[in-house]
């Protein structure tokens, strides 16, 4: 189960930074060129560009070329500001104590908090988050893990994501670890 999540977190790293470097190849293109490409992309995705400081950082899309997604994104494009790969959260307080046991809707919550005092912690908001990759013990919960979620998340643009169901995580208290990846504005020397 650790090799998955690592591999997961790793592959997601590896699609943030790729999107960087592709982003950075449009730039060395022409200015006629690069603003072509820019239109097309607004022509055939959906979604919209998440400014911070005056500068662009990352577009959540959904091209119309994919399958329509409800609820996430397809991919983000990453673009400026700083990367930010944030670790499983389980159901733990700031003090390591369980939130929630067997209380599905308790530890998401927990979860979520998490997510976003981490983010925080970084420089960013809940907006800055690209990436969400959830491991359940059980779907049947997913509509409660959605209801939590979209208090924290845009739903008018919301992140990629991946939601895997797992037969146990690293404690058999926890019912849902979420990991997350970030875009947060680059901080200025």
């Amino acid at each position: 189960m650790q090799g998955t999540r690592q591999f997961v977190a790793l592959l997601a790293a590896l699609l943030v930074l790729s999107g960087t470097a592709a982003s950075a190849q449009v730039k060395q293109t022409s200015l006629k060129q690069t603003s072509l490409k820019q239109t097309s992309l607004k022509q055939t995705s959906q979604g919209e560009e998440r400014k911070m400081s005056n500068e662009t950082n990352f577009q959540l899309l959904i091209p119309d070329t994919m399958p329509k997604s409800v609820g996430y994104s397809q991919l983000a494009v990453v673009k400026g500001g700083t990367v930010v790969l944030i670790a499983g959260q389980v159901a733990l307080d700031k003090s390591g104590n369980v939130v929630g046991k067997d209380d599905f809707k308790a530890q998401i919550q927990q979860v979520f908090e998490n997510l976003k005092a981490a983010v925080e912690a970084a420089g960013g908001n809940f907006n800055d988050v690209v990436k969400l990759n959830s491991y359940f013990v059980d779907f049947s919960h997913l509509s409660d893990f959605r209801e939590v979620r979209d208090k924290y998340i845009n739903v008018k643009n919301p992140p990629a994501s991946t939601a895997i169901q797992v037969a146990r995580l690293f404690r058999p208290e926890f019912l849902i670890e979420v990991e997350a990846v970030a875009v947060v504005p680059s901080k200025s020397n």
